[in-house]
């Protein structure tokens, strides 16, 4: 499919214009989803002119719909990882904090002797 978007150099419609295929990948997942629109709208017009004959336009058009689809379901996934990722992160960081301040709830309940000796020990 993206061999066949290269060797024909398919042009997708955007808000700024055609664009290739390597720059639906810096779209973001609003403007994928726009695109896809487009290029659906524009796949339905050309079906409902003729069920009978396929032509390499309706081929054309599934496959930019598909390859607009594939792009945007990596972009979602992607995204998806990264708020997860960061969900870990801030509960990492949460449960680092509970430790200090347990740590220190236990340092205050040290004897003043225990204290001396852990500061001697630095």
């Amino acid at each position: 499919m993206f061999e066949k978007a290269t060797r024909n150099k398919y042009r997708f419609p955007s808000t700024i214009g055609l664009i290739d295929v390597e720059d639906l990948w810096d779209l973001s997942i609003e403007k994928l989803d726009d695109v896809y629109k487009r290029l659906n709208k524009e796949l339905k017009l050309v079906e409902e002119e003729s069920l009978l004959i396929h032509t390499k336009n309706n081929e054309e058009l599934t496959n930019k719909v598909n390859i607009v689809k594939f792009i945007f379901e990596i972009k979602v996934s992607e995204q998806e990882e990264r708020t997860k990722s960061n969900e870990r992160a801030e509960k990492k960081q949460y449960l680092l904090s509970l430790i200090q301040q347990k740590q220190i709830e236990a340092d205050k309940d040290k004897s003043i002797e225990e204290l001396q000796r852990l500061i001697d020990e630095l």
